[in-house]
């Protein structure tokens, strides 16, 4: 039994390694750093990742079903009263014809208060992994 647990495990562990990510360049700061997701099937547990003390980006990744498969990526501004929605973008799944800036081009998104700039671009990885 347990050696059947540990290849179900392995086989499990595997098809993750070999599953489709996302993966934004975020550039804020002067700074560059990739925020990666792997596909959910729902989006209502994807958590943002803060960028700066600003700013909140989030990416959810659906490839199932086929009908609700897309990327959207969010850009939120973090304000005391709470997250406030400044940049939403919808691209399908998969994605079309990548350019040198991924499958998202790049991106500009400003600060309200701050007068900053976030960039970012996104690329799908095939079979990447963690």
């Amino acid at each position: 039994m347990a050696a059947k647990l540990m290849l179900v495990a392995a086989l499990a562990t595997a098809g993750l390694a070999q599953a489709d990510t996302v993966a934004c360049h975020i550039t804020y700061g002067g700074e560059t750093r990739i925020v990666e997701a792997r596909p959910v099937d729902s989006p209502y547990g994807v958590e943002p990742t803060a960028i700066g003390s600003f700013f909140l980006f989030r990416i959810v990744f659906r490839q199932q079903p086929a009908d609700l498969a897309g990327i959207k990526l969010y850009t939120y501004a973090d304000r005391d009263s709470g997250p406030v929605i400044v940049h939403q973008a919808n691209h399908a799944y998969p994605p079309a014809r990548a350019s040198a800036h991924g499958f998202s081009g790049l991106n500009f998104v400003y600060e309200p208060v701050r007068d900053g700039e976030l960039q970012y671009w996104c690329e799908l990885r095939k079979g990447a992994g963690k």
